[in-house]
């Protein structure tokens, strides 16, 4: 089979098309014949060797997508030969790749395999952030800094589905556009006085931010009391105002999915998966890009100008 290999961290031209042997699925799990993988700013970072956390050298990239059930190891129950499914925690830049059982989930016929690589990472993320760090209760004020990527595209949705009041913010017009889409008010990022005039001037409950070194210096000052940053993305060090932070009884917040337990790891999926069924989470897809084209992925996902999900189509 093809699959993208890396054997040094550097820029994109490290991405190499390669021939390799079919992976062969062990007990407890499964093989999935890969149609479509998700792009993810952490693919980029882990790639340029900046991540907190990096593989051992040679490895393929990725760690969601979508496509069928292909052979079945010992010891797997309720997953089939044939099954359409997204998944997560296994390298899916390549035509196939193997997974344990639990990870495999049954992907809705509405939708596409690109619409299913987009679901693993991104909404695993936006729930973990919402619901697991924030604590965001129906009503709060939620501002999404950064809406129209893949991660703030979950985020507006499950912060919809919840009944918290969301604004997301877009650089470019058509971004705005896209979080006007998933029912939230579209501002551009640095209208500041706007941002809070949209919370009738109380503040935000929780700020979801999507690039730290770029806002959080100014967040503080569009929270409510006893209101919370979380820190999904960063790319630098960032500066913050603590005295913002002390006299709203305010707290900043880290998180990262690799620190979700088992359990914490199934609740996230459970919930996505109820919420893909009754249709209230629709996975967006931005760019597409054949998989011997990956360098041109990466960098497309880094340019922050795109309205949901870059994937490779694997097939």
């Amino acid at each position: 089979m093809r699959a993208i290999c890396v054997h040094a961290f550097g820029g994109p031209e490290v991405l190499r098309l390669e021939e390799v042997a079919d992976p062969r699925p062990g007990p407890g799990q499964v093989r999935v014949r890969l149609q479509a993988a998700g792009v993810s700013p952490a693919d980029v970072e882990v790639r340029a060797g900046t991540f907190v956390r990096l593989p051992q050298l040679p490895y393929t990239p990725g760690s969601a997508g979508a496509g069928v059930v292909d052979a079945v190891g010992e010891g797997v129950a309720g997953v089939r030969v044939g099954d359409r499914v997204w998944l997560t925690g296994a390298p899916t830049y390549a035509e196939a790749c193997v997974v344990a059982a639990g990870r495999v989930h049954p992907l809705p016929a509405r939708l596409s395999f690109a619409q299913g690589a987009a679901i693993g990472g991104s909404y695993a993320t936006a729930y973990q952030a919402i619901h697991l760090v924030a604590g965001v209760r129906p009503g709060d004020h939620v501002l999404v800094h950064g809406g129209s990527g893949a991660v703030g595209t979950a985020a507006l949705q499950l912060l919809a589905a919840h009944g918290a009041i969301a604004v997301g913010t877009a650089a470019s017009e058509a971004g705005r556009a896209h979080v006007a889409a998933q029912g939230a008010a579209a501002l551009p990022h640095d209208a500041w006085d706007d941002l809070l005039a949209a919370t009738g001037g109380r503040g935000y409950d929780a700020i979801l931010e999507m690039r730290a070194e770029d806002n959080v210096l100014r967040d503080g000052a569009l929270l409510a009391p006893r209101g919370t940053v979380v820190l999904v993305g960063a790319h630098a060090e960032a500066r913050f105002n603590p005295l913002e932070l002390m006299v709203r009884g305010a707290c900043i917040r880290g998180m990262a999915t690799f620190l979700l337990t088992a359990d914490e790891q199934r609740r996230v999926e459970l919930a996505i998966a109820a919420g893909l069924a009754d249709g209230r989470l629709v996975p967006a897809v931005g760019q597409s890009f054949p998989l011997a084209e990956a360098a041109s992925a990466h960098q497309a996902v880094w340019t922050g100008a795109k309205a949901g999900k870059v994937v490779l189509q694997t097939a």
